[in-house]
């Protein structure tokens, strides 16, 4: 086939055994945990809702080093949220809950950053709010840990530091909607497919980070994810 232009690269995210997993999509998960919903306003077992990254969006961090990512530019409130990502080797549509985990391949640490003051005007005007959420190096993520090793992750504290200091904190069990059922629901609106990102929600305690700040997030059986807020260069 020829192209008229040159192929963007495959956006890829590091395994643990050295090889690298290709993303196609990436879907979150909103208000997924009960604590955070009613920080943002909310309250009660809603309906599951989801936005999307593009898949270029993610910011690979490999074992053991620490990431950077410039401040993003249009924002003075970027704000973390860390999450419990599920990395797809199966895809399907309409998939049974109870059959969910046949499609998960491994499960990683991210961040999902947010412009919140953009996103908070946007959703004042009613209007998509992607700019808040799709930029450019908003998915940070650790290496991707393979569900042979990891089994499938139910529970375990998942928490984030912002300069050594505790701000987020809760247990995977907490989440709403779990990632089965997290996953049958966007099988009835998407075709799922081998390559899919799910970043799955985030605790309470999300909070605005700024230039030198270093983030640590951690979940049980996954290690860390480290990384540096740092200025963009001009």
């Amino acid at each position: 086939m020829t192209y008229v232009i040159q192929p963007p690269a495959v956006a890829a995210v590091p395994v643990t055994d050295g090889r690298s997993f290709p993303v196609h999509r990436i879907y979150c998960v909103g208000r997924n945990y009960a604590e955070h919903a009613v920080e943002m306003g909310h309250t009660g077992r809603e309906p599951p809702f989801f936005f999307m990254k593009p898949a270029d969006a993610v910011l690979p961090v490999a074992d053991g080093q620490i990431g950077r990512m410039a401040y993003p530019p249009m924002t003075s409130n970027l704000h973390h949220e860390i999450e419990l990502v599920v990395a797809l080797g199966a895809g399907g549509r309409d998939v049974p809950a109870e059959r969910a985990a046949e499609l998960i391949w491994g499960y990683a640490i991210g961040l999902d950053m947010t412009r919140r003051d953009l996103q908070n005007d946007m959703k004042k005007q009613g209007r998509p709010w992607s700019i808040g959420k799709g930029f450019d190096h908003s998915a940070p993520i650790g290496p991707i840990h393979p569900m042979a090793t990891t089994g499938e992750l139910l529970k375990g504290a998942i928490t984030l530091d912002v300069n050594g200091q505790r701000r987020q904190t809760g247990d995977l069990s907490d989440l709403i909607w779990s990632v089965s059922e997290t996953i049958a629901t966007l099988s009835r609106a998407w075709t799922l497919a081998p390559g899919d990102l799910i970043f799955t929600g985030t605790p309470a305690g999300v909070g605005a980070v700024v230039a030198g700040d270093r983030l640590v997030g951690a979940i049980d059986g996954l290690g860390q994810l480290q990384l540096d807020v740092v200025l963009a260069e001009i």
